[in-house]
């Protein structure tokens, strides 16, 4: 299992963020955010956003640290890229 975090670069509502990635799977993206407190409402299509201070706490969980371009070359190499607006794979809307 290796789920790739980008650095807290992404501003928003006041504070900074990460992204979180599967490059395998959803179902590996949603087990290892649950498994570091991430609340649901984080999942954003793809990926979780991850504020700044619990940047620390999905590395040390196993997030494997890497550049936004790598982050997004690989979900979309594993065919897990959403952008928003476009329909999923099976059909389903993110937004």
């Amino acid at each position: 299992m290796t789920l790739y975090i980008d650095a807290p670069t992404w501003p928003g509502h006041g504070r900074v963020w990460s992204h979180l990635v599967s490059d395998v799977s959803f179902e590996e993206l949603h087990a290892f955010a649950a498994s570091i407190g991430a609340p649901t409402r984080g999942f954003d299509g793809d990926h979780y956003d991850i504020p700044s201070d619990r940047y620390a706490d999905a590395v040390a969980a196993g997030a494997v640290e890497v550049g936004s371009k790598e982050l997004l070359r690989r979900l979309t190499d594993a065919g897990l890229r959403r952008p928003k607006g476009r329909p999923a794979q099976d059909g389903s809307q993110t937004v």
